[in-house]
């Protein structure tokens, strides 16, 4: 989880999606790794709002009750719903009441500086039974351009929605994760183990995919790297000779030089040991020496 967001820009936000209940378990992990990191001081955000749907308070308490600050933990209680919201959220007031009850956590947090807070919602499948999707699109896409929320992560079961609820979701995040079981016949089934695929958008728009394993390890979760290098047939090493080749290769560039003559390279060195020809055509008498025009524009090979 990217954890952070620079000043004027949107948090970045994570939806987990899963079929089975191995999710919770990736939920619970993130957030106690998110927690260590405040505590050592690692994380830009100074603390945690979870808005528990799924779990009762109890539960997260007893889960981050060691080496954690529970004055760094605020917990929205949704699940024992003390004040009636799941009857009432229908009601778009009601629901804009529930972001109010974040941020106003989150500001204890902070103690009204000019800190920040991450934000984990335990079951977004638990909102949309009481809410519309475009509600709670916009409740998330409030909290997103919040400017002291740092980051975002929620949990959705996919199997209970249809698939433009993923997709719309997906596309107010900046990474998705999605939790599928081992390919294990049905008698097999422990629901101990799984697939982790994460797609990351990063901040220059480039898009990063990770593959992980991961296995249920009593109530925490243990994730294990996999390499995304393809396997292939062939060495793609270069030999001795290639490389002595390739350094042979005059490339057309243009310089000026120390005082010297203007001098243009063209590769035709190289054609003289048969390795071929590289010609080097200026746009006009115009472009000056040593300019930043990519040479490949100029080449007739």
């Amino acid at each position: 989880l990217r954890d952070g967001a620079f000043e004027g820009e949107h948090a970045p936000a994570l939806t987990i999606k899963d079929t089975i209940p191995l999710g919770s378990f990736v939920f619970n992990h993130i957030l106690t790794q998110l927690t260590s990191n405040i505590l050592a001081g690692k994380s830009q955000a100074r603390g945690v709002v979870l808005v528990a749907l799924s779990r009762p308070p109890s539960f997260y308490a007893e889960l981050l009750k060691k080496g954690f600050d529970v004055s760094s933990l605020r917990v929205l209680d949704c699940y024992s719903d003390p004040l009636g919201w799941k009857n009432k959220l229908k009601n778009l007031k009601e629901l804009d009441k529930v972001l109010s009850s974040i941020i106003e956590l989150g500001k204890e947090i902070v103690e009204e500086g000019k800190g920040r807070f991450a934000v984990a919602i335990d079951s977004v499948s638990e909102v949309l039974r009481h809410s519309s999707l475009p509600s709670v699109a916009r409740i998330l896409s409030h909290l997103r351009s919040h400017d002291q929320v740092s980051c975002i992560f929620c949990l959705l079961h996919v199997d209970l929605h249809e698939a433009k609820v993923a997709a719309t979701l997906e596309y107010l995040s900046t990474m998705h994760a999605d939790v599928e079981p081992e390919d294990l016949p049905m008698v097999e089934q422990s629901f101990k183990r799984g697939k982790f695929h994460v797609r990351f958008k990063r901040r220059n728009g480039r898009v990063r995919v990770m593959r992980e394993e991961l296995y249920v390890e009593g109530s925490g979760i243990k994730i294990t790297a996999q390499s995304l290098v393809p396997k292939v047939q062939f060495n793609l090493d270069l030999s001795d000779k290639e490389r002595l080749d390739r350094a042979k290769v005059v490339l057309p560039f243009e310089h000026q030089g120390t005082g010297k003559p203007i001098q243009i390279y063209d590769g035709r060195k190289s054609l003289n040991e048969g390795r071929g020809e590289i010609i080097y055509f200026r746009d006009s008498d115009d472009e000056m020496p040593d300019s930043d025009e990519d040479p490949d524009d100029d080449l007739d090979i």
